[in-house]
């Protein structure tokens, strides 16, 4: 069963930094494509940026500058360095594993940015 587990997220003054990680267990971690997500209190979950197996990015526009998404196939890990946080950066980022029609979710760990 695969399971994806989170951590990194924190309480950050405006201007910090965070990394945020996620580790798959369960199966074989170079299969999947790998995304973060988050959700903002009272709004939608959207896309932060994901990586392809290959190592292609893709970032939303609030992140580009600031995140960047890795992969180390050797760790079973995604890596989100959260750079110069703002407050509108708050919410619950969570890891996604997608492989054809297989998707999974991690339980999201919270990142809130306030002075």
């Amino acid at each position: 069963q695969v399971q994806l587990v989170e951590s990194g997220g924190g309480l950050v003054q405006p201007g910090g930094s965070l990394r945020l990680s996620c580790t798959l267990s369960g199966s074989i971690f170079r299969f999947y494509a790998m995304g973060w997500y988050r959700q903002p209190p009272g709004k939608q979950r959207e896309l932060v940026a994901d990586i392809t197996t290959g190592g292609g990015t893709n970032y939303a526009d609030s992140g580009k500058g600031r995140f960047t998404i890795s992969r180390d196939n050797s760790k079973n890990t995604v890596y989100l360095p959260l750079n110069s946080l703002k407050p509108d950066d708050s919410a619950v980022y969570s890891c996604n594993a997608t492989r054809g029609r297989s998707e999974y979710w991690g339980q999201g760990t919270q990142v809130t940015v306030s002075s």
